[in-house]
Protein backbone atom coordinates (compact mmCIF):
# COMPACT_ATOMS: atom_id res chain seq x y z
CA UNK A 1 0.00 0.00 0.00
CA UNK A 2 1.29 3.44 -0.88
CA UNK A 3 1.96 6.09 1.74
CA UNK A 4 -0.90 8.49 2.57
CA UNK A 5 -1.13 11.51 0.27
CA UNK A 6 -0.73 14.62 2.41
CA UNK A 7 -1.45 18.08 1.08
CA UNK A 8 0.97 20.64 2.43
CA UNK A 9 1.36 21.50 6.13
CA UNK A 10 -1.22 20.32 8.65
CA UNK A 11 -1.96 23.92 9.55
CA UNK A 12 -2.59 25.72 12.87
CA UNK A 13 -3.03 22.47 14.82
CA UNK A 14 0.75 22.06 14.67
CA UNK A 15 1.35 25.39 16.43
CA UNK A 16 -1.03 24.96 19.36
CA UNK A 17 -1.06 22.17 21.95
CA UNK A 18 -3.63 19.69 20.59
CA UNK A 19 -6.81 18.84 22.46
CA UNK A 20 -6.85 15.50 20.58
CA UNK A 21 -3.89 13.52 19.30
CA UNK A 22 -4.10 10.31 17.28
CA UNK A 23 -0.90 8.40 16.58
CA UNK A 24 -0.84 5.44 14.21
CA UNK A 25 -4.42 4.56 15.12
CA UNK A 26 -5.72 1.29 13.73
CA UNK A 27 -8.54 -1.19 14.14
CA UNK A 28 -8.72 -4.70 12.71
CA UNK A 29 -11.51 -7.24 13.09
CA UNK A 30 -11.20 -10.90 12.10
CA UNK A 31 -8.17 -10.21 9.97
CA UNK A 32 -9.82 -7.29 8.13
CA UNK A 33 -8.29 -3.85 8.61
CA UNK A 34 -11.01 -1.21 9.04
CA UNK A 35 -8.85 1.75 10.17
CA UNK A 36 -5.14 1.87 9.44
CA UNK A 37 -2.33 4.11 10.68
CA UNK A 38 -4.28 7.35 11.24
CA UNK A 39 -2.17 10.14 12.73
CA UNK A 40 -3.50 13.66 13.27
CA UNK A 41 -3.81 16.48 15.80
CA UNK A 42 -6.83 18.65 16.55
CA UNK A 43 -6.36 22.03 18.19
CA UNK A 44 -8.69 23.71 20.66
CA UNK A 45 -11.59 25.35 18.84
CA UNK A 46 -10.87 23.75 15.47
CA UNK A 47 -13.51 22.43 13.06
CA UNK A 48 -12.17 19.30 11.34
CA UNK A 49 -14.45 17.63 8.79
CA UNK A 50 -14.06 14.07 7.51
CA UNK A 51 -15.07 13.09 4.00
CA UNK A 52 -14.67 9.98 1.90
CA UNK A 53 -16.62 7.27 0.10
CA UNK A 54 -19.00 5.00 1.99
CA UNK A 55 -16.99 2.36 3.83
CA UNK A 56 -13.88 4.56 4.01
CA UNK A 57 -13.66 4.19 7.81
CA UNK A 58 -15.00 7.56 8.95
CA UNK A 59 -17.60 6.30 11.43
CA UNK A 60 -15.22 3.55 12.56
CA UNK A 61 -12.65 6.25 13.37
CA UNK A 62 -15.27 8.14 15.41
CA UNK A 63 -16.07 4.89 17.24
CA UNK A 64 -12.40 4.58 18.21
CA UNK A 65 -12.15 8.20 19.38
CA UNK A 66 -15.34 7.99 21.45
CA UNK A 67 -14.49 4.59 22.93
CA UNK A 68 -17.26 2.47 21.41
CA UNK A 69 -14.48 0.32 19.99
CA UNK A 70 -10.94 0.01 21.28
CA UNK A 71 -8.09 0.29 18.78
CA UNK A 72 -5.87 -2.65 17.92
CA UNK A 73 -2.97 -0.31 17.14
CA UNK A 74 -1.83 3.20 17.97
CA UNK A 75 -2.61 5.76 20.65
CA UNK A 76 -5.30 8.31 21.55
CA UNK A 77 -4.56 11.29 23.78
CA UNK A 78 -6.98 13.91 25.07
CA UNK A 79 -5.26 17.01 26.48
CA UNK A 80 -2.12 14.92 26.73
CA UNK A 81 -3.79 12.19 28.81
CA UNK A 82 -3.74 8.61 27.53
CA UNK A 83 -7.22 7.52 26.44
CA UNK A 84 -6.41 4.55 24.21
CA UNK A 85 -7.85 1.84 26.43
CA UNK A 86 -10.37 3.93 28.35
CA UNK A 87 -14.09 3.01 28.01
CA UNK A 88 -16.65 5.31 26.40
CA UNK A 89 -18.10 6.59 29.70
CA UNK A 90 -14.64 7.61 30.92
CA UNK A 91 -14.03 9.56 27.74
CA UNK A 92 -17.43 11.22 28.04
CA UNK A 93 -16.49 12.40 31.53
CA UNK A 94 -13.30 13.89 30.08
CA UNK A 95 -15.34 15.92 27.58
CA UNK A 96 -15.87 13.81 24.46
CA UNK A 97 -19.48 14.04 23.21
CA UNK A 98 -20.94 12.14 20.28
CA UNK A 99 -23.97 12.07 18.01
CA UNK A 100 -24.79 9.24 15.62
CA UNK A 101 -26.05 8.76 12.07
CA UNK A 102 -29.27 7.18 13.37
CA UNK A 103 -31.40 8.95 15.98
CA UNK A 104 -31.63 7.26 19.36
CA UNK A 105 -34.36 9.36 20.94
CA UNK A 106 -37.33 8.09 22.97
CA UNK A 107 -40.42 8.73 20.81
CA UNK A 108 -42.86 9.24 23.72
CA UNK A 109 -40.57 11.46 25.81
CA UNK A 110 -40.77 15.24 25.54
CA UNK A 111 -38.01 17.43 24.24
CA UNK A 112 -37.45 19.02 27.66
CA UNK A 113 -37.27 15.65 29.42
CA UNK A 114 -34.64 14.38 27.00
CA UNK A 115 -32.43 17.32 27.95
CA UNK A 116 -33.30 17.02 31.64
CA UNK A 117 -32.21 13.37 31.74
CA UNK A 118 -28.96 14.28 30.00
CA UNK A 119 -28.34 17.02 32.57
CA UNK A 120 -28.94 14.59 35.43
CA UNK A 121 -26.55 12.09 33.88
CA UNK A 122 -23.88 14.74 33.36
CA UNK A 123 -24.20 16.13 36.90
CA UNK A 124 -24.48 12.77 38.63
CA UNK A 125 -28.08 13.25 39.76
CA UNK A 126 -30.78 10.60 40.06
CA UNK A 127 -32.81 9.70 36.97
CA UNK A 128 -36.11 11.24 38.03
CA UNK A 129 -37.96 13.37 35.52
CA UNK A 130 -39.94 15.41 38.05
CA UNK A 131 -38.97 16.87 41.41
CA UNK A 132 -40.72 19.35 43.72
CA UNK A 133 -37.96 21.83 42.91
CA UNK A 134 -36.21 20.81 39.70
CA UNK A 135 -32.61 22.14 39.77
CA UNK A 136 -32.27 21.68 36.02
CA UNK A 137 -35.16 23.88 34.86
CA UNK A 138 -33.06 26.92 33.98
CA UNK A 139 -30.32 24.82 32.41
CA UNK A 140 -32.78 22.90 30.24
CA UNK A 141 -34.49 26.11 29.15
CA UNK A 142 -31.14 27.67 28.25
CA UNK A 143 -30.03 24.73 26.09
CA UNK A 144 -33.39 24.59 24.30
CA UNK A 145 -33.17 28.31 23.59
CA UNK A 146 -29.65 27.94 22.18
CA UNK A 147 -30.71 25.11 19.87
CA UNK A 148 -33.94 26.74 18.69
CA UNK A 149 -36.21 24.21 20.40
CA UNK A 150 -37.70 26.31 23.20
CA UNK A 151 -41.07 26.41 21.44
CA UNK A 152 -41.03 22.58 21.18
CA UNK A 153 -40.18 21.86 24.82
CA UNK A 154 -43.43 19.98 25.51
CA UNK A 155 -43.54 18.11 22.20
CA UNK A 156 -42.58 14.45 22.13
CA UNK A 157 -39.69 13.28 20.00
CA UNK A 158 -42.17 11.49 17.74
CA UNK A 159 -43.78 14.84 16.90
CA UNK A 160 -40.54 16.43 15.71
CA UNK A 161 -39.36 16.80 12.13
CA UNK A 162 -36.08 15.09 11.30
CA UNK A 163 -34.23 18.38 11.46
CA UNK A 164 -35.69 19.10 14.89
CA UNK A 165 -34.64 15.64 16.05
CA UNK A 166 -31.08 16.45 15.02
CA UNK A 167 -31.29 19.70 16.99
CA UNK A 168 -32.53 17.74 20.01
CA UNK A 169 -29.58 15.37 19.73
CA UNK A 170 -27.30 18.42 19.80
CA UNK A 171 -29.18 19.79 22.82
CA UNK A 172 -28.71 16.49 24.68
CA UNK A 173 -25.01 16.64 23.80
CA UNK A 174 -24.57 20.29 24.78
CA UNK A 175 -26.05 19.97 28.26
CA UNK A 176 -23.00 17.87 29.15
CA UNK A 177 -20.71 20.75 28.07
CA UNK A 178 -18.46 18.59 25.85
CA UNK A 179 -14.92 19.75 25.15
CA UNK A 180 -14.83 17.82 21.88
CA UNK A 181 -17.95 17.23 19.77
CA UNK A 182 -18.07 14.31 17.31
CA UNK A 183 -20.96 14.78 14.86
CA UNK A 184 -21.58 11.78 12.60
CA UNK A 185 -23.59 12.86 9.54
CA UNK A 186 -25.90 15.33 11.33
CA UNK A 187 -27.59 16.22 8.03
CA UNK A 188 -28.53 12.61 7.22
CA UNK A 189 -32.27 12.42 6.51
CA UNK A 190 -32.77 16.15 7.04
CA UNK A 191 -34.93 17.88 4.42
CA UNK A 192 -33.33 20.46 2.15
CA UNK A 193 -35.46 23.15 3.80
CA UNK A 194 -34.07 22.35 7.26
CA UNK A 195 -30.39 22.03 6.32
CA UNK A 196 -29.58 25.79 6.47
CA UNK A 197 -30.93 26.21 10.03
CA UNK A 198 -29.09 23.13 11.27
CA UNK A 199 -25.91 24.28 9.56
CA UNK A 200 -26.21 27.69 11.20
CA UNK A 201 -26.67 26.08 14.62
CA UNK A 202 -23.50 24.05 14.20
CA UNK A 203 -21.67 27.14 12.95
CA UNK A 204 -22.77 29.06 16.05
CA UNK A 205 -21.62 26.30 18.40
CA UNK A 206 -18.23 26.33 16.74
CA UNK A 207 -17.55 30.00 16.12
CA UNK A 208 -19.47 31.77 18.88
CA UNK A 209 -19.13 29.18 21.65
CA UNK A 210 -15.66 28.02 20.62
CA UNK A 211 -16.55 24.33 20.48
CA UNK A 212 -14.01 21.92 19.01
CA UNK A 213 -15.88 19.94 16.34
CA UNK A 214 -15.11 16.81 14.34
CA UNK A 215 -17.80 16.09 11.79
CA UNK A 216 -18.51 13.42 9.19
CA UNK A 217 -20.77 14.69 6.44
CA UNK A 218 -21.54 14.03 2.76
CA UNK A 219 -22.98 17.50 2.08
CA UNK A 220 -19.84 19.17 0.71
CA UNK A 221 -21.54 22.56 0.42
CA UNK A 222 -22.21 22.42 4.16
CA UNK A 223 -18.65 21.43 5.05
CA UNK A 224 -16.98 24.03 2.86
CA UNK A 225 -18.73 26.76 4.84
CA UNK A 226 -17.85 25.27 8.23
CA UNK A 227 -14.54 23.43 8.26
CA UNK A 228 -11.09 24.81 9.03
CA UNK A 229 -9.57 21.61 7.61
CA UNK A 230 -10.77 18.59 5.66
CA UNK A 231 -9.55 15.04 6.30
CA UNK A 232 -10.10 12.57 3.49
CA UNK A 233 -10.50 8.90 4.44
CA UNK A 234 -10.02 6.14 1.86
CA UNK A 235 -9.85 2.39 2.54
CA UNK A 236 -9.43 3.09 6.26
CA UNK A 237 -6.45 5.38 5.82
CA UNK A 238 -5.98 9.13 5.99
CA UNK A 239 -5.50 10.09 2.35
CA UNK A 240 -5.20 13.85 2.80
CA UNK A 241 -5.45 16.55 5.47
CA UNK A 242 -5.41 20.24 4.64
CA UNK A 243 -7.53 23.33 4.10
CA UNK A 244 -10.80 22.83 2.18
CA UNK A 245 -9.46 24.68 -0.85
CA UNK A 246 -6.31 22.58 -1.09
CA UNK A 247 -8.15 19.30 -0.60
CA UNK A 248 -10.93 19.94 -3.11
CA UNK A 249 -8.44 21.06 -5.76
CA UNK A 250 -6.25 17.98 -5.49
CA UNK A 251 -6.74 15.49 -8.36
CA UNK A 252 -5.70 12.48 -6.28
CA UNK A 253 -8.41 13.23 -3.75
CA UNK A 254 -10.96 13.86 -6.49
CA UNK A 255 -10.22 10.49 -8.05
CA UNK A 256 -10.55 8.64 -4.72
CA UNK A 257 -13.69 10.44 -3.58
CA UNK A 258 -16.49 9.13 -5.76
CA UNK A 259 -14.22 9.29 -8.80
CA UNK A 260 -15.06 12.91 -9.57
CA UNK A 261 -14.41 16.50 -8.60
CA UNK A 262 -15.54 17.54 -5.13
Amino acid sequence: MTAPHTLGPAGPADRVAPVLQLEGLGWSVGGATIVEDVTLSVREGEFLAFIGPNGAGKTSLFNLISGLNLPTAGRIELDGAEMTDRPAHARARRGIGRTFQTSSLWPAMTVADHVRLAAQAARGGSYRLWRPADPYTAEVAGVLERTGLAHRAKATAAELSHGEKRKLELAVLLVGEPRLMLLDEPMAGVSAEEVPALTELIRTLHREEGRTVLMVEHHMDVLLGLADRLAVMHHGRLLALDTPGAVTADPTVQQAYLGEGL
